[in-house]
């Protein structure tokens, strides 16, 4: 059946039948009071996910776009900043930090492994100075989720803010606004939030807006002084992707009728069945237990098969998707992603097919093994 198709990457993520008919709903004006209820409804929703009481701002943009908004708003050129960069969107702070003109430190961390807050610390009291730390919830690109509850407590002592990159994590993974110091949480929506690319979501600390009232760096669409304007009106600045609303309302609800406990601990078990099937094809992970990402797993190719030809299998004959490497990881790994709509049948989907297309290709795969040690995990079964 060539429709049939199983898609098991980090974002865009599958949608929910239920988010997917809230969009198809009738269109409403964006400065209408029916706007107005929903944008209002929609952000008590979201202080409530992102465990804050900051004012939160919802932009019609990419994950990226949001990204250069906390950059754009807080970065002024020559301004010293802190990049904790373990990966592709680590290194993405990075390169917009440069493109607004700061003076970059880019602490690098080895691809695969968390950032030790310890060198946050020594960084901070080498460069007294530094404005903004920039960090990453959950690396995407190596399937590491960091510390950023040790971080934050580590920034809130100096005058630097925290912003943090929580694009891929929040929905998936706990995160705790104001008790973890964060100055700016940014997020997408199509992600962990269960949405089709095109929000992103900002909360904004009252620290931060002492150092956005401030701030010098040009600005227009992006400019969060504008969003603050409206949102007492519980309007936006600029246009809306109003049907995008609407769905994040809908996507917003499932998870509160799960309950975000439920919610981070199915992403944990879906996370742990997968790991032990990787292992026991007698595949390699690319990340340790410690700082292993509840939504996606990396996994390094066997030694003379690439990766790129076992996502080709997958694809071509079995329809399922799963992410590549990035960068220096390019056809070494593949990523499996277990985020936002996702249960125990996606993984054994996966790690069935993914025994067949490492038989196809000439790998000596138990076939049955890795699903074995997945439907352990789930059933609670000892190993």
């Amino acid at each position: 059946m060539k429709d049939k198709h199983y898609l098991m990457i980090p974002g865009p993520t599958p949608v929910p039948p239920a988010v997917v008919a809230a969009m198809c709903a009738p269109m409403i004006g964006h400065r209408s009071e029916d706007f107005q209820a929903l944008h209002k409804n929609i952000v008590a929703k979201l202080q409530k996910l992102f465990q804050t009481r900051n004012e939160i701002f919802i932009l019609t943009c990419s994950g990226t776009g949001g990204m250069e908004s906390a950059v754009a708003n807080t970065v002024s050129p020559g301004d010293k900043v802190l990049t904790l960069a373990g990966g592709k969107f680590g290194e993405r702070w990075t390169e917009l930090a440069r493109q607004y003109g700061a003076e970059v430190i880019e602490e690098k961390i080895t691809w695969g492994t968390c950032v030790d807050p310890q060198v946050v610390e020594e960084r901070l009291a080498q460069h007294p100075d530094i404005k903004v730390v920039f960090a990453t919830q959950n690396e995407t690109s190596t399937g590491v989720v960091n510390d950023i509850e040790s971080i934050g407590r580590i920034v809130a002592k100096t005058p630097a803010l925290l912003v943090v990159d929580g694009v891929s994590g929040v929905g998936g993974i706990e995160i705790k606004v104001d008790e973890w110091h964060i100055d700016i949480l940014t997020t997408g929506s199509q992600k962990s939030l269960m949405l089709p690319p095109g929000l992103a979501i900002q909360s904004v600390s009252p620290k931060a807006w002492k150092v956005i009232e401030e701030n010098k760096s040009p600005r227009y669409y992006f400019d969060l002084l504008k969003a603050r304007k409206q949102y007492a009106k519980w309007n936006t600045a600029y246009t809306p992707a109003v049907s995008l609303f609407i769905g994040l309302n809908a996507s917003l609800d499932l998870l509160f009728e799960e309950g975000l406990d439920n919610v981070y601990a199915r992403h944990k078990l879906l996370r742990d069945a997968t790991r032990a099937a990787v292992r026991a094809m007698g595949l390699q992970l690319m990340t340790e237990d410690s700082c292993a990402s509840p939504v996606v797993t990396s996994v390094y190719a066997p030694e003379g098969i690439g990766a790129d030809d076992i996502r080709k299998v997958l694809r071509q004959e079995f329809g399922i998707t799963f992410a590549g490497g990035q960068a220096q990881l390019k056809n070494k790994i593949f990523r499996i992603a277990h985020m936002g709509y996702a249960g125990k049948m996606d993984v054994m989907v996966a790690i069935s097919g993914l025994e067949m297309a490492l038989h196809r290709l000439g790998y000596p795969v138990e076939l049955g093994a890795g699903v074995r040690a997945a439907q352990q995990v789930f059933l609670g079964v000892q190993q």
